[in-house]
């Protein structure tokens, strides 16, 4: 059982995500999809959660490139910058990624960061070293070289109705781990699958769909 898409906490996430403080929520790790994963839009997908709690939970992938978009060509697009002034954006805006977020708003950009970047009112932290914008200003900043060290820019993301990540997760449908800022950040998005499952000491080739959680 995959998530479905749908817009779950619509009001949640337009008002600014509030994260839970206990302990049972996963709020800050990822998700790694099982093997077995019926729907086609997350197999072998790496979900960085960025909210957990009892009105649902919201992710974004990041290991699944968004087909042949370039950056520099969605700043343009957005008319962030110029066409040709691409050669002069700094080297971290020149080789970011785009990803495919997940299925939900899949026209807006998620911009998952490092937190050494924060714009008041704006900008979600979710834990000490990760932050959340989804504005065009922190696309000007990288842009202009004064956004994060490190960040992607993802396309849509993946939600969840209250309760509903919780069962996916106790029918097998997903492990989890904690998240490293390589496995977020890092330029080696086919190998994150792989890396993931094996932070968590399993071997890709030997899970099945029987039960069994990390």
């Amino acid at each position: 059982m995959a998530p479905t898409g749908k817009r779950t906490g619509e009001s949640t996430r337009s008002g600014g995500l509030a994260l839970p403080n206990s302990a049972g929520y996963l709020d800050g790790r990822l998700l790694i999809a099982m093997p077995v994963m019926g729907d086609a839009r997350f197999e072998r997908s790496v979900i960085y959660l960025c909210a957990h709690s009892a009105e649902g939970a919201m992710g974004i992938i990041v290991n699944h490139p968004a087909g042949s978009i370039d950056f520099p060509e969605l700043l343009q697009q957005l008319g962030i910058i110029k066409k040709g002034e691409h050669i002069k954006l700094p080297e971290n805006a020149e080789s970011m990624k785009v990803l495919r977020g997940g299925p939900v708003d899949t026209g807006r950009g998620f911009v998952l960061h490092s937190s050494d970047f924060y714009i008041e009112n704006a900008t979600l932290r979710i834990d000490d070293g990760v932050c959340l914008t989804a504005t065009v200003d922190i696309l000007r900043a990288i842009a202009n070289g004064s956004g994060p060290k490190h960040a992607i820019l993802a396309l849509g993301y993946a939600g969840w109705a209250p309760g509903q990540l919780e069962t996916e997760i106790q029918s097998n449908g997903w492990l989890h781990c904690d998240a490293d800022a390589d496995l977020i950040f890092g330029d080696d998005v086919d190998e994150k699958y792989g890396r993931a499952l094996r932070k968590i000491g399993i071997d890709p080739g030997m899970l099945s769909n029987e039960a069994g959680h990390a």
